[in-house]
């Protein structure tokens, strides 16, 4: 193989990718432009330039986005030659196969897709046609630590010969350290390796992994992150995200690689990239149809390569900051925060305009149109924002026109200047309601125009856009436990974000588990980070049943839903003899990312120093009894939990209001609970039903006492419908909870 590199103009890094088990039948020319992420998180532009030898087979019809260009070599000049080269390959391919008779061990499935993936452009050549019919298609599959299920980790199109030496495992510690900012995971994290090192793979080969995406939007796509052991990563744009395997539709990423290593989806800023020749260019994204970059003519002197990212800023965030930081109480509202890249060597000849959408008086009803819609759950949503805002200081509204705003203040970034800084000389002006434009002489790596309704200091503007930053990559969420009904020794335990909350809630009961524990404390969490859970108490957990006494840890990942299933018992099965049942306390760490150590089997290893205060702490409780009584008693909780949950439902607003008037409950816990769920009166109900019956003494008859309360609103109605359903054991239900009825049954038997 002869390598052979060329630098191009407008990329930044040249580095050679060379492909292995090299056909002698011709040579190519492969041009391959990928990204890549250094270690500072910061991603720049390499194009590669290899001079491969490779199978027609597999270069023919090659439409993989990483190949830019493609130049097949005159071989009729060298028939003699390479008539040599083709005797001596036709006799290593031949041994190859005949050392494969054993068959593939890994639990796999296999079919022929040759017809997609070559052509024969040497018919006399029998080997070539041999060659053309072991390519293959094989599904892996691999089962996560302390898990039972097996889950198809990817599905490799090779030869089959290389198939038999592919190993393709998750490797689920190290999500942690492969998303980058404002990435978020979408899929397992895999390793594929070649068990025999000497093995010459004919690259490229085709990967395709399943994922399950949320939500994507305008200004997200979804890219496969390609990392090595040291974690420089590269990205590569699927070739498709949809496939048919086994005649049923599968949602995978599919892409053509031509090395091996660590493989991931994840869904980051959506990137375009723009040429500006001599003549200029007006770049418009397609995220945002409001923002353009207009390049006069002679802006540079040869064709340059721009690119560009839209990150959309929430008003809501904005409101959330301001109660943060009083010296930010002044900003109304911003522009979104735009990425650019251009070649550090090329300068701006002239200046270039930028329009960009800054609204000036941000309105609630208008708070989905300046981001996605579809990001129902995104990090930017779910604050805690007060309910009281003072939005009177604003300035005056201006009539379009080329007028100069001084309260528009323009904000940079550059790193090799120290980081953000406010541009004091451009002038920002209103081009019309709602649509701003100013002027840049020099090339900034970000930048965002602040809208404050009076003067602040440029201190203060920097510290409030750093802060944005940060709080653009954190998301408030709360930790559920639940215990399953029929089995009150296996638990759940999830991260949840604050908006999903009631959604994931209502899915626990439809799966039979029940709460309390109350939902924890809100906090922040980033993409990304771990959450250390230590059982402390009397009561300890299991993932598997066997090994007691552990701690564990949940990755949170917002489109992943992290959740956690173990067992627990008590330790101590004489402790807590004073109370009905044993206790324990679940305590919540976070560990900071850079304590997290990089190792492929296990990226996280505990010590004193990993973690800092505990962020929450879940209260869990055991109840005393035989498996019997257990379970009798858990019958009558989840009966209770599914009777006022109908009740809920039932009652309406009016109703509801009066039974709160009537319920012994302080003022301040119904005003709580109704923050708590402000635009679901059933979960209002429901969530203050509970705290009332957990206020009563166990003596207390509790089902009379409530019917008395419907009857005094007016509802005898359901006051006797309440009584025959627990008298009967009627759930609302019946298919959700017949397991639960039929064991109480074979238990009476």
């Amino acid at each position: 193989m002869h390598d052979e590199c060329t630098p191009l103009q407008t990329m930044s890094t040249i580095q050679d990718i060379k492909a292995t088990d090299i056909a002698a039948r011709g040579e190519q020319n492969v041009i391959e432009t990928a990204t890549v992420s250094p270690t500072n998180g910061e991603e720049s532009h390499y194009t590669n330039q290899s001079q491969n030898k490779m199978f027609p087979d597999n270069a023919e019809n090659e439409d993989d986005k990483q190949i830019e260009h493609m130049t097949v070599e005159n071989i009729n000049s060298n028939r003699e030659e390479m008539h040599d080269i083709i005797q001596t390959r036709e006799r290593e391919i031949q041994e190859i196969s005949e050392s494969q008779s054993e068959e593939i061990t890994t639990s796999s499935t296999t079919c022929d897709i040759s017809s997609e993936y070559v052509n024969s452009p040497l018919p006399s050549d029998s080997e070539s046609l041999k060659q053309k019919h072991n390519i293959m298609e094989k599904e892996y599959l691999d089962v996560l630590s302390d898990d039972t299920v097996t889950q198809v980790s990817c599905y490799i199109t090779a030869p089959s010969y290389v198939l038999q030496h592919l190993e393709c495992r998750i490797i689920k510690n190290m999500s942690s350290l492969i998303v980058s900012d404002n990435e978020e995971l979408v899929s397992n994290v895999i390793t594929v390796e070649c068990s025999d090192m000497e093995k010459r793979i004919p690259f490229p080969i085709c990967i395709a992994i399943p994922f399950t995406e949320r939500y994507r939007g305008n200004y997200r796509d979804i890219m496969v992150k390609v990392s090595d052991v040291d974690l420089q990563s590269s990205y590569l744009t699927p070739n498709s995200l949809e496939g048919m395997r086994e005649s049923y539709k599968v949602t995978c990423a599919e892409v053509k690689v031509y090395k091996l290593g660590i493989f991931s989806l994840v869904s980051c800023l959506k990137k375009e990239s723009f040429t500006v020749t001599k003549k200029g260019l007006t770049l418009k994204p397609s995220m945002d149809s409001q923002i353009s970059l207009n390049y006069p003519p002679g802006v540079f002197s040869s064709p340059v390569l721009v690119q560009i990212k839209v990150q959309p800023i929430d008003p809501s965030l904005v409101a959330y900051l301001k109660t943060q930081q009083d010296t930010s109480y002044s900003v109304l509202s911003t522009s979104p925060l735009i990425h650019v890249q251009h070649p550090s060597i090329h300068l701006f000849q002239k200046p270039i305009t930028v329009f960009l959408p800054c609204s000036p008086h941000p309105d609630k009803k208008n708070l989905g149109s300046e981001i996605d819609h579809k990001r129902t759950g995104s990090a930017t949503t779910n604050r805690i924002i007060p309910l009281y805002l003072n939005w009177t200081k604003s300035t005056s509204i201006r009539k379009p026109g080329n007028n100069a705003c001084e309260s528009l203040k323009l904000l940079g970034f550059r790193s090799r200047d120290s980081g953000w800084f406010v541009l004091d000389g451009v002038v920002v002006r209103t081009v019309q309601s709602g649509l701003i434009s100013f002027e840049l002489c020099e090339h900034f790596e970000r930048f965002i125009v602040l809208h404050p309704s009076s003067i602040m200091d440029n201190s203060h503007l920097v510290s409030f856009v750093k802060s944005l930053e940060e709080a653009m990559l954190s998301i408030t969420v709360c930790i559920v436990l639940y215990h399953q009904k029929d089995n009150p020794h296996r638990i759940v335990i999830l991260v949840v974000p604050s908006e999903d909350l009631h959604q994931v809630l209502r899915n626990l009961r439809l799966e039979a588990s029940s709460g309390p524990p109350e939902p924890s404390r809100r906090f922040q969490v980033k993409e990304g980070e771990q959450l250390l859970l230590r059982f402390t108490g009397n009561i300890f957990a299991s993932s598997n049943g066997k090994d007691y006494g552990k701690d564990y840890k949940l990755i949170f990942h917002l489109q992943r839903k992290p959740r956690l299933e173990l067992q627990i018992k008590e330790v101590d099965e004489f402790g807590n003899y004073s109370c009905p049942h044993y206790k324990g306390t679940i305590v919540v760490y976070k560990v900071p990312k850079e304590k997290i150590v990089h190792n492929l089997d296990q990226s996280l290893i505990l010590n004193e120093n990993n973690y800092q205060l505990p962020i929450c702490k879940l209260p869990l409780k055991l109840l005393y009894g035989r498996p019997a009584q257990l379970s009798h008693v858990c019958l009558a909780e989840a009966l209770w939990d599914n009777l006022l949950y109908w009740l809920a439902d039932e009652l309406s607003e009016e109703n509801a209001l009066c039974l709160f008037s009537s319920l012994p409950l302080r003022h301040s816990t119904i005003q709580l609970i109704k923050l708590k769920n402000p635009d679901d009166l059933t979960e209002q109900t429901h969530e203050l039903l509970c705290f009332w019956k957990r206020s009563l003494p166990n003596s207390t008859d509790k089902l009379r006492l409530l019917a008395r309360h419907l009857r005094k609103i007016g509802r005898s109605d359901l006051a006797e419908e309440l009584k025959f359903k627990w008298e009967n054991k009627v759930f609302t239900e019946p298919q959700q909870w017949s397991d639960v009825v039929d064991a109480e049954i074979m238990e009476r038997k």
